[in-house]
């Protein structure tokens, strides 16, 4: 046998564990890149606060009486569990109708128990207990529904967090 292929073989054995070590530094180097290396600038976990401020920047929306800037605060392709409605609204249309006819009550919401859960920088759940002083449109009577509530946010790209689930259901009676 000539050295020849030896040598061949060396070489391609060689260069193959070059790019294997090579392919893995840089996997190594992909998986890391959100771990923080220095000089690089990283966003910071989100508050307890700033995510109770969501159901704020909500509840406001609410108050303005237009449907469409309620919707807004939901993704594209987000999930509503009405408080009020058996349907369960699963793009921008349902949710739109949903509140063009909820925000005829002139709802103001208030929470009374929360339980936050940051899930990633990216990621929060909010659950918890809250009550909606409602107008009747029709007769000017006043009430007040209790209801258990869930959303799930999600911050996008440009920094702001949408609604991507919300559920909301009346509390039991008893």
């Amino acid at each position: 046998m000539s050295r020849r292929p030896a040598r061949r073989s060396t070489a391609i054995a060689t260069a193959t564990a070059v790019l294997a070590a090579g392919t893995f530094a840089l996997g190594a180097s992909v998986a890391g890149a959100d771990s923080g290396s220095k000089g690089e600038k990283r966003a910071e976990p989100v508050t307890r606060t700033q995510v109770l401020g969501l159901f704020d920047h909500w509840n406001a929306a609410l108050r303005t009486g237009d449907p469409k800037k309620v919707a807004d605060l939901y993704a594209k392709d987000a999930v509503l569990l009405p408080t009020v409605s058996d349907q369960v609204r699963t793009d921008r249309a349902g949710i739109l109708g949903y509140f063009e006819h909820f925000l005829r009550n002139k709802p103001v919401g208030t929470k009374t128990e929360s339980v936050v859960n940051v899930l990633d920088r990216d990621t929060v759940i909010d659950t918890g207990v809250y009550e909606f002083a409602l107008t009747d449109p029709a007769t000017g009577e006043k009430s007040t529904v209790k209801a258990r509530y869930t959303y799930a946010y999600e911050k996008q790209p440009n920094g702001t967090w949408l609604i991507v689930n919300h559920h909301s259901s009346k509390m039991p009676q008893g």
